[in-house]
């Protein structure tokens, strides 16, 4: 059975980061960017990040950060994947993330069709990323809890690796994951507002009904 990987992101809270490991998460994201309202300081994610059990992954996302915010969420969380969401080249990311692996968010309009974002020449562009994190395109930075059109991207082009690169993300949520991940057979999915009881504060049985839903879909694929 294919096994979908699943990120929780936005958590602020050591009881929220202990149930999403426990209930299957994969990896768990620390939003260090401070316009966010799920923002964390470096330390407070390097406080998160200690709750974490073996082979589940911390995730920092930042947007448009400095070489100098970097190394301090890298200093307190030395094993961290890094996720950037700004307007960050794929020369910058490189530099960012010094050797570490690292995700780059592609923004899908929202609205009819995908407004000629262009996937395949971003996922070229990008070729050093471990993941893509195809969001949605909002006002500021990150999908603000909206999906884009799922039908109007090339999933299954050879160049995406038959979606080997993509994590699925904008306006997920445990009732319509099963359906994203059936359309589009994401190596992964990541989810935030989907799962929030208020923002930045998770909603334990919200959380455990999505990876349910998650892992449903992959028990009804091929």
């Amino acid at each position: 059975m294919r096994r979908t990987r699943i990120k929780i992101c936005g958590l602020t809270r050591e009881a929220d980061v202990e149930h999403a490991a426990a209930a299957g998460a994969d990896a768990v994201g620390f939003v260090l960017y401070p316009a966010s309202p799920r923002a964390v300081t470096p330390a407070r994610a390097g406080q998160l990040a200690q709750r974490l059990p073996p082979f589940v992954t911390p995730v920092l996302l930042f947007v448009n950060a400095r070489a100098d915010e970097v190394d301090a969420g890298l200093q307190a969380v030395p094993h961290a994947w890094l996720q950037f969401h700004g307007d960050e080249t794929p020369q910058d990311c490189a530099a960012l993330a010094q050797g570490r692996p690292w995700l780059r968010a592609a923004r899908v309009p929202l609205g009819a069709g995908a407004g000629g974002f262009d996937l395949l020449e971003f996922s070229d562009r990008f070729a050093a990323a471990v993941g893509l994190v195809v969001d949605a395109h909002v006002p500021g930075y990150g999908g603000g809890g909206h999906a884009f059109d799922w039908n109007a991207l090339p999933w299954s082009h050879p160049r995406l690796g038959a979606a080997a690169r993509v994590v699925l993300s904008g306006g997920l949520t445990p009732a319509n994951v099963t359906d994203g991940v059936r359309r589009v057979r994401p190596w992964g999915v990541d989810v935030s507002s989907g799962v929030e009881a208020a923002k930045g504060i998770k909603d334990p049985a919200k959380v455990s009904a999505f990876i349910a839903a998650v892992r449903q879909a992959d028990a009804e694929g091929t």
